[in-house]
């Protein structure tokens, strides 16, 4: 099996996991991110505005003493871009569907959390300009043994389900 085959194929089951864990409503996931974002206080958090089936991460995100900001797609292949958000910031559709501050100042995270190929190039270039923290937010039900990487792929520093925060 090749490569883009076997990371399609993890994705797919990820996705199950995903809407399964959802459907079941695990509670205590928003908890564990609070206390993983303790040691950030003061910091300028990126976080995700959640969609279909994603763990929701927003009141942790509006708990947050700092700067939070939402990623925002500016083009394909391009890295995110991101926009202050507070809990009652004015929202408007963006790229994919996912919501964005209609305005607000655009931020250089010291946290950031999600993933993907956006995530990707956008991580590695905040990681050469300097410090940053990657948090994965999931439904401990994702958990798998091995994740299938190529040399794009960014490491998480920390990952917080429902079940507690794990060093990868």
């Amino acid at each position: 099996m090749s490569l883009p085959e076997e990371k399609a194929g993890a994705r797919r089951a990820a996705f199950a996991a995903r809407k399964a864990a959802f459907a079941a409503r695990p509670r205590g996931g928003i908890e564990r991110l609070a206390e993983g974002l303790a040691p950030y206080q003061g910091q300028g958090l990126a976080g995700y505005m959640p969609m279909r089936t994603e763990i929701d991460p927003l009141w942790a995100m509006g708990a947050h003493e700092g700067p939070v900001c939402v990623p925002v797609i500016t083009g394909a292949g391009l890295p995110l871009v991101f926009r202050r958000w507070t809990p009652t910031a004015r929202m408007v559709p963006g790229e994919f569907g996912a919501l964005i501050p209609e305005a607000g100042d655009l931020l250089v995270p010291r946290v950031l959390g999600y993933g993907g190929g956006f995530y990707d190039r956008t991580l590695e270039g905040l990681r050469a300009a300097g410090r940053v923290t990657a948090i994965g937010f999931a439904f401990a039900a994702q958990e798998v043994g091995r994740v299938p990487t190529e040399p794009i792929d960014q490491p998480l520093d920390l990952i917080v389900t429902e079940h507690g925060c794990l060093v990868p």
